[in-house]
């Protein structure tokens, strides 16, 4: 790379890792290793870049975010970050692509072993999933970078059938309403007859006490 693209490139660098540090949890062992991780990239940046040897270290840092279990919803905000700093050159444009390219492959493992037990959730998630993708198709549409442009197509296009997948085994949803608020097992038998089918309204309507839940939300349609 040249130096002006690698000085420009830096500070895209160094502000992506540390929201990747502010964002991701860091305790014991693994947090020590993420910090070290971001430190020797933050302190070797401009050589790294320089010499288009950056690549490696900066799938360290995510991996090891990824191992002290960050949540997709946090690297969203870390793309989100990466996504806003200005780039001109060339340099900086394919340093800023790669670190939004590795903070949506992170999300992508992040999904991948996420377990959902209602279909709302899933279904949130799909929408966001499928913002974040699409302003960051349009936008390498429109430099018309083929290469990074498939290759981001073709993550989202895995995430959301990943997600398609796992919402097909879950049953449909329908609303209710009651007159009264009332505990989960009395909705849970008036709805199922089967007051055992309680923690199901619990985890579908995010019920913070189950002896007083909404009067109204959403139930397994069977």
């Amino acid at each position: 790379m040249f130096k002006q693209d690698a000085l420009e490139a830096e500070p895209i660098v160094a502000t992506t890792l540390d929201a990747l540090l502010t964002w991701t949890p860091t305790q014991g062992r693994p947090g020590a290793d993420l910090r070290t991780a971001v430190g020797d990239v933050k302190a070797h940046a401009l050589e790294l870049l320089r010499f288009d040897l950056i690549d490696m270290p900066l799938i360290r840092c995510f991996d090891l975010a990824y191992m002290n279990s960050i949540s997709v919803y946090q690297m969203e905000t870390v793309r989100r970050i990466a996504a806003a700093q200005p780039a001109v050159s060339v340099g900086a444009i394919m340093t800023k692509d790669t670190l939004i390219q590795l903070a949506f492959a992170t999300s992508g493992y992040i999904i991948s072993n996420m377990t959902f037990t209602s279909r709302a959730d899933v279904d949130q998630l799909k929408i966001g999933v499928n913002d974040a993708f699409e302003a960051a198709e349009e936008e390498l549409a429109d430099r018309m970078d083929s290469m990074t442009w498939r290759a981001v197509l073709k993550l989202h296009a895995a995430i959301s059938m990943h997600l398609v997948e796992t919402a097909r085994p879950l049953p449909r949803m329908l609303d209710y309403r009651f007159y009264q608020t009332m505990p989960s097992v009395v909705m849970a038998h008036r709805l199922y007859a089967d007051a055992s089918r309680a923690d199901e309204l619990r985890n579908e309507n995010k019920v913070v006490h189950p002896a007083f839940c909404p009067r109204q939300g959403r139930a397994l349609s069977a």
